[in-house]
This record gives structure tokens, C-alpha cells and sequence, in this order.
């Protein structure tokens, strides 16, 4: 049987993981740690202010001064990749965690109270799903208005079913066991056999969802941000920076092409940290 594992908005692939050597691991690690690191010290690692207008130093390419170069404003485009790490990848950690809770709370109530309950938050996470999640938010995003607080909202609202979709499922598998059984016999709640058996013992579907998520919701952040309803200029978010420098992408290619490997290599990142987690959380899967 062929091992799977959980995609953004409740999608399966196949999972390869497995068959990698364990020396991948660490560059894995490493690549998180360089995010990391940006995210909670990047601010002081920036070289120069991300935020200082020197026209005189406007559209100079790479150098050993401005190792990035510097964009139309001639701000120094490594300081403000690193600066806008917090913003970019903070804001997409945060609304996943956000969502993940949506989608757990969604789906603990579809799978204990069942009946009509049920059938309606998956008629819901239907309607949500049929809409690609870009249009979507792009769409909430528009009607709140132009903003990175209105694009969170928006992303919220278009991550959780796919969540819920999925953890539904394995609660639902997980309170036909025995153990779950035997505590209903001994007159254990709803509530409390969900709290204390269902969800401890299906966290780990839910972090590698997270893991994943984290990964397309920094793509889709960005993506709403370069269209113009997310982050705002002058804010060094790098979808935003992608999009300013869309417009010398023939004159001076570094602005927009920093800021896109950025988000490249974070996405690409969470996607092997959540190909990991899966293969380390699943006994079925762990490597020998």
C-alpha cells in the first residue's frame, strides 16, 4: 500500500519521505533554523534601516555593500527580507494556528454530535472547498478591504475546511476503538471522551496539517499581497516586495527575484518539515 500524507485544504499525496536518507533531515532543520532565525532576529541582523528612502542609492545591483542590491527607493533589499521574515512568516504561522483550531473545534462537533450537526459543517466545508483558495480569499479580502489584518481574516476562513475535512475523518475513526468505547461504557461525556482520548490521540494528523499549511498560507499571504489586497507599501512583506519590483523585472532583476526566492525557499521548507513530521508521527512510516 502506497504511504500518503496530507496536503493544504484536505488534499492527498503520495508520501516519499521515507525512502530519503536521514543525513536530508538536517538540511531540512537547517533550512527551518535560517527561518527561524529571521523571524525572531532579523530586525537586528538587517544591516540597514528597511525602511530609509536614499534615492541617490536607488536601483544599484549586488554588491559587497548591498549585498541584495537596493530597490526603487534605494532601500537595501537584504535588510528588508530579513525585516519582513516576522511579517511574512509570523502572519502565516499564526493564521494556521488559528485555523487549525477553527478546523479541530468544526470538526470535534461534526464527529460527536453527528446527525444534522454534522451534515451541515460538511455541506459548509464543501461550499468552501469548491472555491480555489485564492479566489476566495482574494474575494473576502477585496469586500474588507485592502490590508494585512484583512487578508489573515480572509486566509482564516478559507484554510479551516480543509482541516475540519480532514480530521473529521481520523475522530471519527478514532472513537470507534476500544478504548474510546470502553470510556463511553463507563459513562464519560461527549465532551470529556473528545477532550481526553479523540484529540490527544489525533494531534498528530493535525500538527503535519499545520505543517503544510504554514507553507501554502506564506504562499498565499504573499500572493494576496503582490495582487495589492494584503500587506501594504512600505511594508517589507515580500509579496508586497515582489510586486514593486514586478515593474523593473527587466532593468534590474534583483528587486522582485530576492524577494521570491524568499518565499520560495520558505514554502518549500515547511513542505519537507511536514513531509518529515509525517513520517516521524506515523509508526507505519518511520524509517528503519
Amino acid at each position: 500500500m502506497t504511504a500518503t500524507a496530507v496536503l493544504g485544504r484536505g488534499i492527498v499525496a503520495p508520501l516519499r519521505w521515507a525512502r530519503l536518507p536521514h543525513w536530508f533531515d538536517g538540511i531540512v532543520y537547517l533550512m527551518l533554523l535560517a527561518l527561524v532565525v529571521a523571524v525572531a532576529f532579523g530586525g537586528v541582523l538587517a544591516p540597514y534601516d528597511p525602511y530609509q528612502v536614499d534615492l541617490p542609492s536607488a536601483l544599484l545591483p549586488p554588491s559587497p555593500e548591498h549585498l541584495m542590491g537596493t530597490d526603487e527607493n534605494g532601500r537595501d533589499i537584504w535588510s528588508r527580507i530579513l525585516t519582513g521574515a516576522a511579517g511574512t512568516l509570523w502572519s502565516a504561522f499564526l493564521i494556521a494556528v488559528v485555523a487549525a483550531f477553527i478546523g479541530v473545534a468544526a470538526a470535534a462537533l461534526a464527529a460527536s454530535l453527528g446527525r444534522w450537526v454534522d451534515e451541515s459543517i460538511m455541506r459548509l466545508c464543501d461550499i468552501l472547498l469548491a472555491v480555489p483558495s485564492l479566489v476566495l480569499a482574494l474575494g473576502i479580502a477585496i469586500a474588507l478591504g485592502p490590508s494585512l489584518e484583512s487578508a489573515a481574516i480572509a486566509m482564516i476562513i478559507a484554510s479551516w475546511p480543509g482541516t475540519t475535512r480532514v480530521v473529521r475523518g481520523v475522530f471519527r475513526t478514532t472513537m470507534s476503538q476500544s478504548y474510546v468505547e470502553s470510556a463511553r461504557a463507563m459513562g464519560a461525556s461527549k465532551t470529556r471522551v473528545m477532550l481526553q482520548h479523540v484529540i490527544p490521540n489525533s494531534l498528530d494528523v493535525v500538527i503535519v496539517q499545520t505543517a503544510f499549511d504554514i507553507g501554502g498560507l506564506t504562499l498565499l499571504l504573499a500572493g494576496l499581497s503582490y495582487i495589492g489586497v494584503g500587506a501594504q507599501p512600505p511594508s517589507a512583506e515580500w509579496g508586497a516586495m515582489a510586486s514593486a519590483g514586478g515593474a523593473y523585472a527587466l532593468t534590474s532583476w534583483w528587486v522582485a527575484l530576492w524577494p521570491g526566492l524568499a518565499i520560495t525557499f520558505a514554502v518549500v521548507t515547511f513542505g519537507l518539515m511536514g513531509e518529515i513530521l509525517q513520517a516521524r508521527l506515523n509508526p507505519l512510516l518511520r524509517r528503519k
